[in-house]
Order: structure tokens, then C-alpha cells, then sequence
């Protein structure tokens, strides 16, 4: 099983997060498992701490959410792999029971919903209404009934990556990855809690949010969802 973790700047949150992934319970259910993280130049310790909690550390000097998980899953060796933010929002003690629901039920991609069970404080007003816009715009262009088309804590089985990979280098990559799956494979959408993050937001907000809302128009309109599978 491969963890893989985008970073640009988040040394204290990764720290958080690497200390909480139960490991162990991994490895007890059988998985070996290697930690990834992606790093997109960090200025501050980001890169120090993840080796020194065990992870494989990757610099990726080219820009993009997108282009780091791409970078991540070209590396990955697992048959499995898990995905989040450094950032410590996303409740990574969850894993072993997302994976195992996997395995169980047949599933090849697992995403998750923060929408319904926010902290206090994890997601700003504007924030929140802006992924809810986007989710609904998922749903009427695409018939996906997905509550929660941003969230960034996936499982994804290793062999559907050919068809779900999006074309999106940037913040879009986690929309377009949930509508190929919901397409193609067999998926679930699992509620979490969604934690206030350490350090700094790298998000912004009203730009990020009208490119993604555009892409999700140019995907759908310029009919690139099936021409861009990948077999």
C-alpha cells in the first residue's frame, strides 16, 4: 500500500499527520506500507520532518495539485493507494477502516465527505458554500452523486489509475479524479470529520473556486471526459 501526501510549506501539519497514521494496524492487517510525500519546493522544514518520521520524500519543482499527485502515483508501488493533505484536516486514523471497506465490498475508489461533519472552524463560510456549488454543478452536468466533489482524502486501487487519471495538473485534478471514477468504477463516498488545519491555508478561495467551476464546464462541454481515458 502506498500513502501519498502533496506538501508545499507545511511543517508543522505534517508532522501532525505522519504521528497519527496507524501504521502499525497497517501492518497488522497485512499491508506493507510505504509513506510518499510530494514536495513542491518548501522553504521552511517540511522535507526534514518527513524523513524523519519515515517518509519517502519527493521534490517536485513543477506547480500544480495535480502534477504532485500525478508525480506520487508514478512512484507508488503498492496496489493500494491513499491519499491526503499534510495539513493534519483529514482524520488519517480512518485509513485502515477505508481500506478495509476496499476490500471488502469490491470497491476501486474510495472519496470522502468533510461537508456534513466540519469542526468549528475548519472551512469559512465562503469556503463552504463554494464546494457546495461546485459538488451541485458536478451533479447536474455529470449525474455523479457526489456530496462532496473537492475533498482530498481518497482510496484508490492501483489498477483503475488507466481510467480515471485526470488531465488536470491543478486544484481541478481532485473533481475531475471523482467524476472518471464515479464513470467507470465501482465507488463509494464515505463521510469524515473534517479538522481545522495546522498552518497556513495555501488555498485561494474565489480564484481557485471560478477555475474550477470553468473547468468543470470545459470537461463536460468540449466532451474530453471519454476521449481522455486512458487504456
Amino acid at each position: 500500500m502506498s500513502v501519498i501526501i502533496p506538501t508545499i510549506n507545511e511543517e508543522d501539519g505534517i508532522v501532525s499527520t505522519l504521528s497519527e497514521l496507524p501504521l502499525k494496524t497497517l501492518e497488522a492487517m497485512d499491508f506493507d506500507c510505504e509513506v510518499i510525500v510530494v514536495d513542491g519546493c518548501s522553504t521552511d522544514g517540511t522535507r526534514e520532518r518527513a524523513r524523519e518520521l519515515g517518509a519517502r520524500v519527493i521534490l517536485e519543482p513543477r506547480r500544480g495539485y495535480g502534477r504532485a499527485y500525478k508525480t506520487g502515483f508514478d512512484a507508488a508501488e503498492g496496489d493500494i493507494i491513499v491519499t491526503f493533505d499534510g495539513d493534519f484536516t483529514y482524520p488519517v486514523s480512518l485509513v485502515p477502516r477505508l481500506v478495509e471497506d476496499m476490500v471488502k465490498n469490491g470497491v476501486e475508489f474510495i472519496t470522502t465527505n468533510r461537508l456534513d461533519t466540519l469542526e468549528p472552524g475548519a472551512m469559512s463560510f465562503l469556503r463552504k458554500f463554494g464546494n457546495h456549488i461546485l459538488s451541485l454543478w458536478v451533479r447536474l452536468l455529470f449525474s455523479v452523486r457526489l456530496r462532496d466533489s473537492q475533498s482530498g482524502m481518497w482510496v484508490i486501487k492501483k489498477d483503475a489509475l488507466n481510467h480515471i487519471l485526470p488531465d488536470s495538473d491543478e486544484m481541478a485534478f481532485s473533481e475531475e479524479i471523482k467524476i472518471r471514477a464515479f464513470k467507470s468504477c465501482k465507488c463509494a463516498e464515505i463521510p469524515i470529520k473534517y479538522r481545522r488545519r495546522v498552518g497556513d491555508s495555501k488555498i485561494r478561495t474565489v480564484s481557485d473556486g471560478l477555475r474550477n467551476l470553468f473547468y468543470l464546464s470545459r470537461l463536460k462541454f468540449n466532451n474530453n471526459l471519454k476521449a481522455s481515458y486512458r487504456t
